[in-house]
């Protein structure tokens, strides 16, 4: 996790006033991959409590326009936050706990997925999500799931 001076360099260069929620949020973002607002609020009001939820979801809003930090929403979750930037890589999501790893580009560099596309059709961003089991839930994965479904639910809330 970056020290003080780095996350409010990260604020100044994104052109974004340096306040102290607006730190102790790029803090939590980035002590905590893939965690959501509850989660980055939390954190945050640790440090100080009077933080209000509307200004941690305009925080993360913020920095999410400005490009330092990620929002991520794997299909039928909440959204997520993470300091991974300026990569294009993809995510792995465990159907059984709903753990969220990262996982490196899949082929070559960004966009990192060429396909049979429009004509004049310019990609920036291929977003990718493996679903399935992590090792640690792997051994659980059967007997979680209902018999007569051979699918697995999608995960209420992605804990991490």
């Amino acid at each position: 996790m970056p020290p003080p001076d780095e996350l409010t360099a990260a604020l100044r260069s994104a052109d974004l006033r340096v306040t102290r929620p607006r730190v102790a949020v790029l803090d939590a973002v980035h002590q905590n991959p893939h965690a959501d607002t509850d989660h980055v609020l939390t954190q945050v009001r640790a440090e100080l409590p009077t933080v209000s939820r509307q200004a941690v979801y305009d925080i993360l809003a913020a920095f999410t326009a400005a490009g330092i930090i990620r929002r991520i929403q794997p299909a039928g979750t909440i959204a997520r936050y993470e300091a991974r930037v300026g990569d294009n890589h993809h995510h792995a999501v465990c159907r059984v706990c709903g753990e969220i790893t990262d996982i490196d580009c899949a082929t070559g560099e960004a966009p990192c997925l060429d396909g049979p596309l429009p004509d004049a059709f310019t990609v920036d961003e291929a977003e990718v999500i493996y679903w399935g089991t992590c090792a640690s839930c792997s051994g659980l994965a059967d007997n979680r799931l209902p018999k007569e479904d051979p699918a697995p639910a999608q995960p209420e809330r992605i804990r991490k």
